[in-house]
């Protein structure tokens, strides 16, 4: 009897160990929606910056500010460019970062389902020869 009880134990402790992994999972594909996203936006910026870079220094560049183009000085312009390629390539390594983080988390809780799996298997086929 008291088995069956530890039994019982084991698969609620498999069932929880079994949801947090699915929260981790959801979160490593949320966090690769983010990093999608952010790697996106860096190659527009980057094109923008080579853009930038083919004009003459007199030329006008004018940037959309909600439904108006308002004109801006070339250098402010560069400038602005490189500060958001910059911001983005930090926010890319923050996520690359937090992503082998929750990944580690993963392998491990796989690894503990997969001890406690045959931990119940063990019990139950020891039931079962009883």
């Amino acid at each position: 009897m008291a088995s069956s009880a530890g039994l019982r134990e084991l698969q609620r402790d498999l069932e929880n160990k079994a949801n947090d992994l699915s929260k981790l999972q959801k979160d490593i594909s949320k966090n690769h929606q983010i990093r999608k996203k952010y790697t996106i936006q860096l190659g527009e910026n980057e094109l923008v910056l080579k853009e930038l870079d083919l004009l003459n220094e007199d030329a006008n560049v004018y940037k959309l500010i909600g439904p108006v183009l308002v004109k801006q000085d070339m250098a402010e312009a560069n400038a602005n460019v490189k500060k958001r390629i910059e911001y983005i390539s930090a926010e890319l390594k923050r996520l690359d970062s937090t992503l082998q983080d929750l990944e580690d988390k993963q392998n491990s809780k796989k690894e503990t389902i997969l001890k406690l799996q045959q931990k119940i298997q063990s019990l139950q086929a020891g039931k079962g020869k009883a």
